[in-house]
């Protein structure tokens, strides 16, 4: 919530002095997590390479099989949150359905 325009006066909700606001230059910090096109580019080709971890291999055999929770329990299991592991089943039922298209 950005913060509203001071009033001048010494009570209410916006008091203060009235100032006017610096823009101030973005942190690097906000950028965390956002992956730059190198990083995929190198990810794709690797994944090209490598192919798939073997419980990753698994992991889709269990979500062809539509054993959805099976499968959430064994890449949280690997991966260690349940956030990584809803990320991941996304990815490799994407992937799933690119084979499936193709």
């Amino acid at each position: 919530m950005a913060p509203q325009q001071k009033s001048g006066l010494a009570i209410g909700l916006n008091k203060g002095h009235i100032t006017t606001r610096r823009e101030l230059k973005q942190k690097p910090s906000y950028r965390q997590g956002a992956s730059s096109k190198r990083t995929t580019f190198v990810r794709s080709i690797v994944r090209e390479v490598a192919g798939f971890a073997p419980y990753e291999r698994r992991v889709m055999e269990l979500i062809k099989n539509s054993k959805d929770k099976r499968a959430k329990k064994l890449t949280k299991k690997r991966l260690g949150t349940f956030l990584r592991s809803k990320k991941k089943i996304d990815e490799l039922t994407n992937v799933i359905a690119l084979s499936r298209r193709s």
